[in-house]
């Protein structure tokens, strides 16, 4: 094992063990060098690889810090990674969000405030019928965002945030080259409002359903 390697997997050990919790600063660097049988150098290229991932929080002149450890904070990383998908992966991407968003819809119906239901309401209200495809692509960012969040869980959340960038391009794409994407668009969004404000957890799940696989039929037949 690399000596950087050994150093991360040295400070993941206290973090996971708990010797080092959320919001815990590490000892001083020639104190956690010697205590972990480190060189100093090694212990520096350790952190600023776990400071990258969002592990530690490097504070100049006040020391550094265990991060919240918060999933929507660690899975920033994995955001940036994804921006540099080839584009031959974004079906894959596509498929990942099939299995994922239907589920979290599904969890959205039952805990899904009624303010909540108005806001998206209000938003596909706002969209009008004939949208710029810009527009209607970030609408879709916020409208499937605010259904996921409501469905409680942040782990979920954070990892559709995750995929969200390579199929956001190809959602422009089809946008941009299918004649009645627009429209099919609004239609499955106000069905996928009205499952959740019937709280039909299962209607819910299959419109969502219907509105990734669109986008993913839509890919195939193009590629």
């Amino acid at each position: 094992m690399a000596v950087t390697d050994e150093a991360i997997e040295k400070i993941k050990e206290m973090i996971v063990s708990g010797a080092l919790r959320p919001g815990d600063r590490l000892p001083k660097e020639s104190e956690l060098a010697a205590e972990l049988g480190l060189s100093r150098n090694s212990l520096r290229e350790a952190v600023r690889a776990l400071s990258l991932i969002r592990i530690l929080d490097v504070r100049q002149g006040d020391g550094t810090y265990v991060t919240s450890l918060d999933p929507q904070l660690l899975l920033e990383a994995m955001s940036f990674v994804v921006d540099f998908h080839r584009d031959d992966t974004v079906l894959e991407f596509l498929a990942v969000r099939r299995i994922l968003e239907p589920a979290a819809t599904a969890m959205a119906a039952s805990r899904i405030s009624d303010a909540q239901l108005e806001l998206l309401g209000s938003q596909l209200d706002a969209l009008g019928e004939k949208p710029s495809v810009e527009q209607l692509v970030a609408a879709d960012l916020e409208f499937h965002r605010g259904i996921v969040q409501s469905s409680g869980n942040s782990v979920l959340c954070s990892l559709l945030d995750g995929l969200s960038g390579p199929t956001t391009r190809a959602r422009v794409w089809r946008g941009l080259t299918q004649e009645d994407a627009v429209s099919r668009t609004l239609h499955e969004h106000r069905a996928i409002l009205s499952a959740l404000r019937d709280r039909d957890a299962e209607a819910a799940r299959a419109w969502a359903t219907v509105h990734v696989a669109s986008v993913e039929q839509w890919l195939r037949s193009t590629l």
